[in-house]
């Protein structure tokens, strides 16, 4: 049976079981035993390249945790729509490694023109430099990153009011992207971040003709592929 190493770089704990429950639901992959490990260091929710630098660190010390007690897993997944420290585990093993991030815009490049919607207003830049060192097949398939203010981690703790602001933003990308590029428009919108696991199934009625991608699952397909 696979074995797969889940890095949450948050220190929500509550966070982790989530994600854990989240893919065990999916059943992609048969057999599949998930091992949920959280930051011990850091911040609750990486909202801003400190804590992003930070988390890196502790998924880091949390591989080689792993390994010292448990030995190599079949794969890991770092689940932050983000992927912080993501190279750094490539470096230092040949276990396959990937990150939310990734894994969702491997995904829509594959469908072309792609925008992103998430929480946190740093972000934006951050996920453009992210997506310029991932050779995607166009230099223009990521289009338009939009955020909202607020983080994931506040979102979903309000979803009432998070849900309608991220769809809010969704169809506001949409309709500009419409109005630059009538002839080729956006392709998929991911919706990243990886405690809003399930709201791009909850957001899709509201953007009917795009479909959109829910970071956390494009990390579990992923597990699907690599398993």
């Amino acid at each position: 049976m696979p074995d797969v190493l889940l890095i949450n770089p948050n220190t929500r704990l509550a966070l982790t079981s989530q994600l854990v429950a989240q893919i065990d639901a999916m059943q992609l992959v048969p057999g599949l035993r998930l091992h949920g490990a959280t930051a011990s260091f850091g911040d609750d929710y990486i909202a801003s390249e400190r804590s992003y630098v930070v988390a890196a660190h502790a998924v880091v010390d949390i591989w080689q945790a792993h390994l010292a007690l448990y030995g190599r897993p079949d794969a890991v997944l770092v689940a932050c729509f983000g992927d912080p420290g993501v190279w750094a585990l490539r470096e230092m093993d040949r276990v396959p490694v990937m990150g939310l991030a990734e894994a969702a815009m491997r995904e829509a490049d594959e469908l072309g023109p792609f925008g992103i919607v998430t929480g946190g207003a740093a972000w934006g830049p951050m996920l453009e430099r992210l997506a310029r060192g991932m050779r995607l097949g166009g230099h223009d398939h990521l289009r338009a990153v939009r955020t909202v203010d607020a983080s994931g981690g506040m979102l979903s703790a309000q979803p009432a009011v998070g849900r309608p602001l991220l769809t809010r933003a969704c169809q506001a990308l949409l309709e500009d992207d419409r109005a630059q590029s009538p002839d080729k428009p956006l392709a998929s919108v991911i919706v990243g971040g990886a405690a809003l696991a399930g709201w791009a199934a909850q957001m899709q009625a509201d953007s009917p003709d795009v479909p959109l991608i829910d970071s956390v699952e494009a990390g579990a397909r992923w597990l699907q592929r690599v398993l």
